[in-house]
């Protein structure tokens, strides 16, 4: 491709952006240095919804009323409900559905996810092959191992549930109603409901230890 050709081409994307940041903004999106914001074609906006800079749209992205979409976002594939809060620094891939009043916080991807109502994955996770089921709480730095090296596998965890940071959930795996999942486990069972489960080793201490002096 020689360089006009990549000028007509760089021009045509930027005219392009500019005609659906303003179809947006004329339906009333609030998007905050919207020339930093990238939209796709069938990218669709409920009412009152706010973008700040620096947010990528990939295709099949709906975003409902009422939801607020931090910076240097990604998003594509995506069904967003009312009430919502993304990012900042998220990456949501295809398949990932966000019901009504859930959070999605920094540094959290996910992927052919479902997350219910009222549900909070806020810090430093992934989130994939999963459904998390109503007013859950996922701690930071959690993962659902969900692939093996062969095949992928699914994580289902119910409503109530608290996973504490730092957890990993070997799938497949179904978590019940109303459990708990201690901070550092590795779960690889299924864990009853109104349960506790966590895997940890006996933290052990030397007293008066004495650090190896260089050589």
């Amino acid at each position: 491709m020689n360089t006009n050709n990549k000028l007509n081409k760089a021009n045509s994307y930027r005219l392009s952006q500019e005609l659906l940041r303003n179809k947006a903004l004329k339906k009333g999106v609030n998007l905050i240095a919207p020339e930093t914001i990238f939209l796709s074609e069938d990218t669709l906006f409920g009412k009152n919804v706010t973008v700040e800079p620096y947010v990528v749209f990939g295709p099949k992205v709906k975003v409902g009323d009422n939801s607020y979409i931090k910076s240097f976002t990604h998003i594509e594939g995506t069904r967003i409900e009312k009430n919502v809060i993304i990012g900042p620094y998220a990456r949501l891939r295809q398949g990932t559905v966000l019901k009504n009043n859930s959070k999605i916080g920094n540094f959290v991807e996910t992927k052919k996810s479902s997350i219910d109502q009222n549900s909070k994955v806020n810090h430093l996770t992934y989130i994939g092959d999963t459904s998390i089921g109503k007013n859950s709480n996922i701690g930071a730095g959690t993962i659902t191992c969900n692939y093996d090296g062969n095949k992928k596998s699914k994580t289902n965890i119910s409503d109530n549930v608290f996973v504490g940071s730092n957890s990993s959930l070997v799938a497949p795996v179904k978590i019940e109603k109303g459990s708990t999942i201690g901070a550092g486990s590795v779960i690889t069972k299924n864990v009853k409901k109104k349960s506790l489960a966590l895997t940890r080793t006996a933290q052990q201490e030397i007293t008066n230890y004495k650090r190896k002096k260089k050589k």
